[in-house]
């Protein structure tokens, strides 16, 4: 059945071998193949038939390559991510991309099934629900040379149910921002030597989420315009009693600041801003605490208003207070790839 495989994918698979059985090794090779030239959708069925092994009386065998048999897909996103930045990444940053997606299954055997909003069909006044698993997905923003464009290139998935599908299995329930942390922390454990930067949309702007991977690797993601921003908290001297002060005087909100004619604007011109090959926006930039009773972090904030006015203001952070905002803006723009390249 191996000898089905063509030669090249199989020397492309080779440094997944460590991460299989032998006996499941082979039968990983052929699913492969099949899902490479499987014309609908990709099924272990559909696989089987593309291969010619649809009638082979051992089908089942390939089935519980995903059910029942024993791999880490862990130790699977880790060599797949290395080889990835090795090809696409040699130098500089790495820029991984954090987004949760729903696939649409039914059934009474999808146990973790669960009710969620649906992000492609719902609007600020207008709430769609959708039924399926919820993925967190992870992903390596690579420029391709022969594609002239950034891809955003999955490496890690994990299932993130919802509080009641997990309390149906008698499951711990974890929030999507631990998940996400989680999955953050391991990416920047497998990359020990390079810089990461990871960029998230709204549902990630979790002050516990940020302060938590703020040492390990930059984050990039939306702040709200009205977000409590302080000055960090003045110097304890010898004579102060009391408790330390945790955070400085309360800075301006964003809100103010769009109004305040003291603020300080910076024309940029940005490439991918909404599609466009270049845009004109103005920018203005700060550090501060972001804080909330309990929980901080620290930050660099980004005001940004569309030179042409078709967009309405918008803010967003970094956990690094030192990074250059223009560059941080590029970051960012570079996640919408994720949307586009969804199919």
């Amino acid at each position: 059945m191996v000898n089905t495989v063509p030669r090249p994918l199989v020397q492309w698979l080779w440094p997944f071998i460590g991460c299989f059985s032998a006996a499941t090794w082979h039968h990983v090779q052929v699913l492969v193949a099949g899902a490479v030239l499987c014309p609908g959708r990709r099924t272990v069925t559909g696989a089987l038939r593309v291969m010619g092994l649809e009638q082979v009386p051992s089908f089942a065998v390939y089935h519980r390559v995903l059910s029942t048999a024993r791999w880490s897909a862990r130790r699977v996103a880790r060599v797949l991510l290395h080889l990835l930045v090795s090809a696409l990444v040699p130098h500089g940053p790495v820029v991984i991309a954090l987004d949760d997606t729903i696939e649409r299954r039914w059934g009474k055997r999808i146990a973790l099934r669960g009710i969620y909003r649906d992000p492609v069909r719902s609007s600020h006044g207008h709430f769609v629900k959708v039924s399926g698993l919820r993925w967190l997905c992870v992903m390596l923003l690579a420029p391709v040379p022969w594609a002239g464009a950034v891809w955003a290139l999955p490496f890690l998935s994990v299932l993130a149910p919802s509080e009641r599908a997990a309390q149906s299995q008698g499951r711990r329930h974890k929030p999507l921002p631990d998940q996400a942390r989680q999955a953050l922390l391991q990416t920047a454990r497998w990359l020990p030597d390079r810089t990461v930067i990871a960029v998230a949309d709204s549902g990630f702007s979790a002050i516990e989420l940020l302060r938590a991977v703020a040492a390990h690797l930059t984050v990039i993601t939306r702040l709200r315009l009205d977000a409590g921003l302080y000055e960090p908290a003045p110097a304890r001297t010898a004579r102060t009693l009391g408790r330390p002060r945790v955070k400085g005087a309360r800075l301006p909100t964003l809100n103010e600041r769009l109004v305040d004619p003291a603020t300080v604007w910076q024309r940029v011109t940005l490439r991918g801003w909404y599609g466009k090959t270049e845009r004109r926006l103005d920018l203005a930039s700060g550090t501060a605490i972001w804080h909330h009773p309990g929980r901080q972090v620290a930050i660099r904030w980004l005001l940004v208003r569309d030179g042409e006015g078709e967009k309405p203001p918008q803010a967003f952070l970094s956990t690094d207070p030192a990074a250059a905002p223009l560059a941080t803006l590029g970051w960012f723009v570079q996640r919408w790839r994720v949307e586009i390249d969804q199919p």
